[in-house]
C-alpha cells in the first residue's frame, strides 16, 4: 500500500470526529446568530454521522450530508423561523417609528438645512424631500430618515 491509499483509510476510518467536530462548531455559530441556518447544517452533518456509521464511503457521506442541510433549510427552517416571529410585537421602534409622524418647522427648511419639532416632542436637523423651500411654523410630515437628518414635506391636512 502507498502513503495516499493509507492516509485515505485513516481519514475514512477516523471521519466521524469530523462529523462530530463539524456539529459542534456549527451549534456554537447557532447559538450566536439564532437564525436556523446553522442548525440545519448541523442535522446535515448528523445525517453525514449516521451514513459513516452506517459504513458509507467518504465520498457518499458528503452528498448525503449536504442535501440533507439543503432539505432541511428550504423545508424545515421556514417553518421554524414563523413560528419564532409570530409573536413579535408589531409596533414600530426606533427610526421607524418617527416615519409618517407630524411636526412643525423651527426654521425654514430647504433641501439642504432645516430643524423640525416632531409630534413626539423631539427636534431634528431635517431637508425638504422636494425643491420646496418650507417655511417657519409650517405643518410638516416626516417621510424618512437619513442618518440624523428627517427628510419632510409639507402635511397636506
Amino acid at each position: 500500500m502507498n502513503d495516499a491509499s493509507v492516509f485515505i483509510e485513516l481519514v475514512t476510518e477516523w471521519a466521524w470526529i469530523g462529523w462530530l467536530v463539524l456539529i459542534a462548531v456549527f451549534l456554537v455559530i447557532e447559538m450566536l446568530t439564532l437564525d436556523f441556518t446553522f442548525l440545519m447544517l448541523a442535522l446535515g452533518s448528523v445525517v453525514g454521522l449516521i451514513m459513516g456509521l452506517v459504513g458509507l464511503p467518504l465520498w457518499a457521506q458528503l452528498i448525503i450530508a449536504a442535501a440533507a442541510a439543503a432539505l432541511f433549510i428550504l423545508f424545515i427552517r421556514p417553518p421554524l423561523l414563523r413560528r419564532l416571529h409570530r409573536s413579535e410585537d408589531p409596533t414600530k421602534s426606533n427610526v421607524d417609528a418617527l416615519i409618517g409622524l407630524r411636526g412643525t418647522a423651527l426654521a425654514d427648511i430647504t433641501q439642504v438645512t432645516g430643524q423640525v419639532k416632531v409630534s413626539n416632542g423631539d427636534t431634528w436637523t431635517a431637508r425638504a424631500e422636494s425643491g420646496v423651500t418650507i417655511p417657519l411654523g409650517s405643518p410638516v410630515l416626516i417621510t424618512a430618515i437619513n442618518g440624523a437628518t428627517a427628510v419632510v414635506r409639507p402635511a397636506n391636512d
